[in-house]
């Protein structure tokens, strides 16, 4: 292809792409399907890397996450980011109206929207780009967060073609969906990584990441809905006007918002949605009133704080009172106890409640709890019910007050508090009962060394006949097949199926095995990183505190953590066994170093699905080995890798231009 038709190729995929995302995650609108988006993208991720003069700034592909940001630019906001005032009851929301209709008179509308609980950000766009987002910061500046913000789906990068400003700068706010909150919350929990405590900290803390690919592995979503720009009364006359041009240019705007014509109906408003809330799948925490008409905005103006012309009517959090049974004290893989009450069942929020929060020491201590005390159990921005006050005037003479145990509840073993956390731990993990399972749990899980025919609940019946301890004895469990035959339910299929996939599971790489040991605060990205740097074990085990900080994304508590972990006598005993048994502790392909020059000089082309092996492992595998990956079919092709199902088109123009079809064990027949 010629330069010029390359250009014309790649503006053509991004458009394509662009609309594809508006009509998804704007309109709801699926267009085409994921594995046809899939490919476009793919293609068009080819031929920005092939020729990166063409690629735009804000290509689609942007939204899987670009380069690693080591620190935010702070930025002045051109229009300050003001907050607004605040009611909690009706009439001062009648006091409100009243205020405003005594400086510019009974003609006065208003626009309800939905409060979103979440994080503001100010987009900037120019000739319908996106070339700027910044958070709320002080109100006067933040941080720029452009890179990170075009990894959410429904921000558009560039608008379609519309009558908007060359310059202007829309606002929104940048929010989590519970099922995404409790997704991501059970992975961190899964990986010992400290979890979140509502979906708004965890929307918060994933803007302010500083790697971009990993924001866009956390389903974030975006309202907008406050247009500001230099000429902005010239296209519009009132903000409700405006709200359905920026719907129109592209962006996503809540379908709740309504015009109100009078206090009356601004209530009704209030009064449904203090309900109804509860239906939503994100959290809001009260309304927003804004006065319509731009030109009486400006007339009531502001205050040194907020303006005159909005106000935010906060909900109150739905609260229940009811009795506490008893604390319960969990331990996880990890070791951590954390205090869970018990509660006499109590509606709230539209669901029963039974058990709530109690987090930690410290918050037992807080909240001065005895026992059988009655408590108010709070639900507000928290997935999870929590205990947020007593009612001491309840609680009985003799009752005694709650203390927080010394030894862990499972075991009995001393807890340990690390300085400057707030979770206790037991730090027996060779013999704490929740500790172990909870780690032979960890081990197999799909994200991990992903072992098939083994599940949790036969992970717990093994260890509960004395057959499993550590993550070696699964690799010893094919001695013990004469007493996994009497196991009830567990027949010669189900043995057969375990046996193959604890060998199977051997193949799994360095990075693999090192998330699946469950180091406390190492995840699933962490464990990369970490086989990524240091290549082995060994070079691993023999770094110091300092040479593991260095790598990016690992703090001191993370290093200090893997550290401890590598020195413990008791794990470096089972990393042998582990390493005995066949596992891998060594990264065979990494991202920096060819494995080998076997392919050099030849290019590929992979269509179809591998029974063995994902396309994208292959890819990997052909350029560890000097292959390179192109998208297209020509006759400079090297070579075809053909599974099944590829499209007839393709094979057909192989087989015109007899470019060599070939299969997974072709190439990897020729790796080896």
């Amino acid at each position: 292809m010629m330069l010029a038709d390359i250009q014309k190729k790649i503006v053509q995929l991004t458009d394509e792409l662009h609309t594809y995302n508006y009509e998804y995650y704007v309109l709801a609108n699926s267009v085409v399907s994921d594995y046809e988006f899939d490919l476009k993208l793919k293609e068009l991720e080819a031929l920005e890397n092939q020729y990166p003069q063409f690629k735009d700034p804000n290509s689609p592909t942007q939204r899987v996450g670009g380069d690693i940001t080591q620190k935010f630019n702070t930025v002045a906001h051109k229009w300050p980011m003001l907050s607004l005032g605040n009611t909690y009851n009706e009439q001062e929301l009648r006091d409100f109206d009243e205020r405003v209709r005594k400086i510019i008179g009974d003609d006065v509308q208003y626009v309800c929207e939905l409060k979103f609980d979440g994080l503001s950000i100010s987009l900037t766009y120019e000739h319908g780009k996106l070339i700027q987002a910044v958070t709320r910061g002080d109100g006067v500046q933040g941080d720029e967060v452009t890179e990170n913000v075009k990894t959410i789906r429904n921000v558009p990068h560039q608008l379609k073609v519309g009558n908007y400003p060359d310059l202007f700068e829309i606002r929104g706010e940048i929010f989590m969906h519970h099922a995404a909150f409790k997704r991501l919350n059970t992975e961190r929990e899964l990986a010992g990584e400290q979890t979140y405590a509502n979906p708004r900290n965890f929307a918060s803390g994933t803007i302010k990441l500083q790697d971009p690919k990993e924001v866009a592995k956390r389903p974030l979503d975006c309202y907008l809905y406050f247009l500001y720009a230099d000429n902005r009364r010239q296209l519009f006359a009132s903000h409700w006007e405006s709200l359905k041009a920026v719907e129109n240019w592209g962006f996503h705007v809540s379908e709740h918002s309504k015009l109100c014509h009078n206090v009356q109906e601004l209530l009704d408003f209030v009064h449904y949605w203090d309900t109804a809330r509860h239906q939503l799948s994100y959290d809001i925490d009260g309304i927003v009133i804004k006065v319509n008409d731009y030109a009486q905005q400006e007339e009531l103006g502001f205050t040194a704080k907020s303006p005159r012309w909005a106000i935010s009517y906060k909900f109150k959090a739905e609260q229940a009172e009811t009795q506490l049974i008893g604390v319960s004290y969990q331990v996880g893989r990890t070791g951590a106890v954390t205090p869970v009450a018990n509660l006499a069942a109590v509606s709230l929020a539209g669901t029963t409640v039974r058990r709530a929060s109690l987090h930690n020491a410290n918050e037992i201590e807080r909240l001065g709890l005895h026992e059988n005390d009655y408590v108010f159990v709070e639900k507000g921005g928290e997935i999870i019910p929590k205990v947020i006050a007593v009612n001491t005037e309840k609680r009985l003479p003799t009752a005694v007050p709650i203390i927080y145990p010394t030894v862990c509840p499972e075991c009995h073993t001393p807890l340990i508090r690390e300085e400057g956390e707030a979770v206790h731990y037991c730090p027996n993990d060779e013999g704490c009962k929740p500790q172990i399972v909870g780690k032979l749990q960890h081990f197999i899980g799909r994200k991990m060394m992903d072992i098939q025919g083994l599940g949790n609940e036969t992970i717990e019946t093994f260890f509960n006949l004395g057959l499993l301890r550590s993550f070696s004895d699964l690799y010893r469990l094919h001695e013990q097949k004469e007493q996994l035959e009497t196991i009830e339910r567990f027949g010669e299929k189900s043995i057969k199926n375990m046996l193959e996939g604890l060998e199977l599971s051997k193949s799994k790489p360095f990075e693999k095995v090192l998330f699946a040991l469950g180091i406390r605060h190492v995840g699933e990205t962490i464990a990369k990183k970490l086989a990524v740097h240091f290549k082995n074990i060994e070079a691993m085990s023999a770094a110091s505190i300092e040479e593991m900080s260095n790598v990016p994304d690992i703090g001191e508590r993370i290093a200090q953590s893997v550290y401890d972990y590598l020195r413990d006598p008791h794990h470096i005993a089972e990393i042998a066994r582990l390493k005995a048994a066949g596992l891998q502790f060594e990264t065979l392909v990494n991202e920096t170093t060819p494995a080998g020059n076997s392919l050099a000089g030849k290019t590929f082309v992979i269509s179809g699905v591998f029974a063995d092996i994902s396309r994208e492992e292959l890819a990997e595998l052909v350029v560890a080995h000097g292959g390179k990956m192109v998208t297209s079919i020509s006759s400079k092709l090297s070579y075809l890798i053909a599974g099944d199902k590829m499209g007839p088109s393709k094979l057909a123009k192989a087989e015109k231009l007899q470019i060599p079809i070939i299969s997974d064990q072709d190439i990897l027949n020729m790796i080896n």
